[in-house]
């Protein structure tokens, strides 16, 4: 282990199931010895898991701890959350443990157990986790993001499977090429847990029109941000086709 740090935890989504997950659990335990799965924290359901393991003893009063982040839509946005959550965290621990997390978008660049490693070393990119703004005034945490339209992409456990992660990425590259997250006419984007017809996965709703889709790849999420979303046709044949007097949705 880095002789900076007591403990290094790696966290992101979908670090304990998939193929993906899976690749980087046995890199991992490849890299640092059979121990270090237990260093591995998932947060595709949730956060608590995190928080729950910081809460816990540590070896030493005062300890040294790291938070290599692998979530794939991290930004500053969300590294000031997630320094401001753990900083408190610290301040409220018995033992008083001083908190950091890298600041260089491993998780945007896949589940890479060689880059999450070596991140652990490049001291100079790591971020304290005591003395963040302040995220709860920022206004953009206090209203309603611009939106004409609202998306959801489940994340669910078998969408995740078939592929939904790597369309996450690819809708929001093809959103911001065209400048249009988070603008009046644009989309406010948003991953679900499950959403139901999972054998019909990986699934996105597009509101207020009701429309349900099973996107399979990039070239799919090209035609429904450009006939969908920019254009206001939807793309009948990727519908997902709900019962009667539903509408679109399924």
């Amino acid at each position: 282990m880095h002789e900076e740090y007591q403990r290094v935890l790696f966290v992101g989504p979908g670090l304990n199931g998939g193929a993906l997950g899976e690749a980087f659990r046995r890199q991992l335990c490849s890299a640092r010895g059979a121990g270090a799965a237990a260093d591995i924290v998932d947060t595709l359901e949730g956060f608590d898991g995190l928080w729950a393991c910081l809460r816990a003893p540590l070896p030493d009063s005062g300890a040294r701890v790291l938070v290599v982040d692998l979530e794939p839509t991290s930004d500053s946005a969300y590294l000031d959350w997630l320094r401001d959550e753990l900083g408190r965290i610290a301040r409220e621990h018995p033992q008083a443990p001083r908190l950091w997390v890298t600041a260089s978008a491993l998780g945007r660049r896949g589940l890479d157990a060689a880059l999450a490693c070596a991140s652990i070393a490049q001291v100079e990119r790591h971020l304290p986790c005591d003395n963040v703004n302040a995220v709860a005034s920022d206004p953009d945490w206090s209203r309603v993001p611009a939106h004409a339209r609202q998306l959801f992409l489940c994340t669910g456990p078998r969408c995740v499977r078939r592929g939904a992660l790597p369309l996450w990425k690819s809708l929001r590259r093809e959103l911001l090429k065209h400048d249009a997250i988070e603008t009046p006419g644009g989309v406010l984007l948003t991953r679900t847990a499950c959403q139901f017809p999972c054998n019909l996965g990986p699934v996105l709703t597009v509101y207020p029109e009701g429309c349900w889709y099973r996107l399979s790849d990039e070239t799919q999420v090209v035609r429904l941000v450009e006939e969908h979303l920019l254009a206001g046709q939807p793309v009948a044949d990727l519908l997902i086709h709900g019962p009667a007097g539903a509408g679109h949705a399924g």
